[in-house]
């Protein structure tokens, strides 16, 4: 199984230690910089309306795009994700072996590097996927990146056993042909559910908490199957085989 899980708005700019393994180049390293390159060009200003940011988040990241290029470290993407599913995915834990097990079943979507693996090293940054750019051909980033996603993700899942474990947010469903990779792979979405009362809700801090835990889940235990996931239990969800369907597995808490 391969997993597809989204990258975060907030990230680290440096780490206190950093992994023994060795950082990869990013399969799309030239877009990237193509687009930072772009992005370093405008006015913080512009920056913050393009990014729907505040003014502070805004000069963050201009200094990061004037940055990109130094020789300031880059981070292992997997590490340098904060957001509330890597809070709970907890990579700075993981051993090697299970780093190593990362990078060769996990796909992290981004807007600016289009997919990573986590050792790929990478540099802090802020984008989103309706942002133009000279560089995306005048489209948004959605349209730059679908055909370019696409056909990596679907070779690297048929090459190796045509599952893709979705635990990305669905917004990024959007850089790739859908509707094709349901055609073309399996897609196993589980889905992350609080009971209140006699509703079934979904919050999205509880799923985005539940999508890091479970990427934990399978790359620990090495797991090769679908049905492996219904062992997966964390901080009161467990999974409702009355609810769902085999590739819309569901986890209740409540």
């Amino acid at each position: 199984m391969q997993i597809l899980l989204a990258s975060a708005k907030i990230m680290h700019d440096h780490l206190a230690s950093l992994p023994a393994v060795p950082l990869s180049v990013p399969r799309f390293q030239h877009e990237a910089e193509s687009l930072a390159r772009d992005m370093a060009q405008y006015p913080v200003a512009a920056i913050a309306e393009m990014l729907g940011c505040s003014h502070q988040i805004a000069s963050q990241n201009k200094l990061r795009y004037l940055r990109f290029f130094d020789s300031s470290p880059s981070l292992p993407a997997l590490l340098a994700y904060h957001g509330q599913a890597y809070k709970h995915l907890k990579a700075e834990t993981l051993s090697e072996t299970e780093l190593q097990e990362a990078q060769r079943r996990l796909w992290i979507t981004s807007f600016l590097y289009g997919l990573l693996r986590p050792l790929d090293a990478i540099h802090p940054y802020r984008m989103e996927g309706r942002v133009e750019l000279p560089c995306s051909e005048e489209r948004n980033l959605f349209g730059f990146w679908k055909s370019r996603l696409t056909d990596v993700l679907v070779a690297a899942v048929q090459a190796d056993d045509g599952v893709l474990v979705h635990l990305a947010t669905e917004e990024y469903q959007h850089l790739f042909d859908w509707q094709r990779l349901r055609q073309e792979v399996r897609i196993v979405q589980p889905l992350f559910y609080v009971r209140q009362g006699q509703n079934l809700k979904v919050q999205a801090v509880w799923a985005k908490t539940c999508r890091g835990a479970m990427t934990r889940y399978i790359l620990q235990r090495r797991l090769t199957r679908p049905d492996d996931l219904q062992g997966f239990a964390y901080e009161g969800f467990a999974y409702a085989p009355r609810l769902g369907e085999p590739d819309f597995p569901h986890f209740v808490r409540g």
